[in-house]
């Protein structure tokens, strides 16, 4: 990640993005990218390391959990999904078993699994 999300910058992303959700509505595209991209800060912060990619485009990807590192080519663990089922996964509004039954989230990878680091705390 380019640059480091504030925290207040972040969380006013984030209810915006939620806010539209809840009322059904399309989040503003530069709320979206933000509140992403804090939330994949977050993910880093609370796991970082190079074994799994998770990537939620357009908006953003990381490469965290402790392991072997990755460096070149596709990684062997990934996980990409859209930015509302990243938001949702990420806030605790949907289980990360749930998101995976319905196909939000494509994992690949014996180490492609967040479920013990989510949700976040934002």
């Amino acid at each position: 990640m380019a640059r480091k999300i504030d925290t207040a910058e972040g969380r006013t992303a984030l209810d915006a993005v939620r806010t539209a959700m809840a009322a059904g509505e399309k989040p503003a595209r530069t709320a979206s990218a933000t509140a992403v991209r804090y939330l994949l800060q977050l993910l880093d912060e609370k796991a970082p390391g190079n074994s799994v990619e998770v990537r939620v485009p357009p908006f953003g990807a990381v490469q965290v959990v402790q392991g072997p590192r990755h460096t070149r080519g596709t990684p062997p663990n990934v996980i990409e999904m859209d930015a509302a089922t990243w938001v949702a996964l990420a806030t605790g509004a949907e289980p990360w078993a749930d998101a995976v039954a319905a196909g939000r989230v494509h994992a690949s990878g014996t180490r492609a699994d967040l479920n013990g680091l989510l949700p976040l705390r934002p």
